[in-house]
């Protein structure tokens, strides 16, 4: 898994398309529990080097309810985004994550951690290519249908403030997925 994350944390396949200098950011431990499968680290993440450090980074702990201590656990927690580095910035907000990164690196990762209760896939890109032909027809329908795709999979809209508009439509999300998803992780983590 060491050389395995070097490997990774040294990749400069997209160094001609990214707007900086790539940085891949990336956590992930063999004995990992739980595997979150997010979007492409924002410029505050990209900047720090550590993965949801940011506003979405603490709704997704607060979602989750676990300590940053916990959360920054890779002997817990592996925290692997679609794409590793920040895509760039679009017209409205940031660009997909790259496509060269999960088939270059997921896979790899998957097998070296064997011990994994649960994968949480934070938004579409993370559902496209996971949930596949299982997906409902929007991302919100197959959230709320979350407990189709237990044990393996559980899909989670991302936690971006940007997101706040949503989750008032939504309020089932915050009174029936938020509970589940932390009795699920304190199970995954006992």
């Amino acid at each position: 898994m060491k050389e395995l994350l070097a490997q990774i944390r040294s990749c400069t396949v997209c160094k001609k398309v990214l707007p900086n200098k790539p940085r891949p950011i990336v956590q992930a431990g063999s004995s990992a529990k739980i595997i979150i499968i997010g979007q492409a680290p924002g410029t505050k993440v990209q900047n720090s080097g550590i993965p949801w450090d940011d506003a979405s980074g603490n709704e997704l702990r607060r979602w989750l309810g676990v300590t940053k201590e916990q959360f920054y656990n890779d002997k817990l927690f592996a925290l692997v985004p679609m794409g590793f580095c920040y895509p760039g910035k679009g017209t409205s907000g940031d660009l997909p994550p790259r496509p060269e990164c999960a088939p270059l690196w997921h896979e790899q990762l998957l097998k070296q951690m064997k011990k994994v209760q649960l994968t949480i896939l934070i938004g579409q890109y993370a559902q496209n290519y996971y949930l596949d032909d299982t997906l409902k027809q929007t991302l919100t329908v197959t959230v709320r249908n979350y407990k189709a795709y237990l044990p393996t999979y559980l899909p989670l809209v991302h936690p971006s403030p940007r997101n706040r508009i949503w989750q008032k439509k939504n309020e089932w999300f915050e009174k029936e997925v938020v509970p589940a998803l932390q009795s699920i992780v304190r199970r995954s983590l006992a």
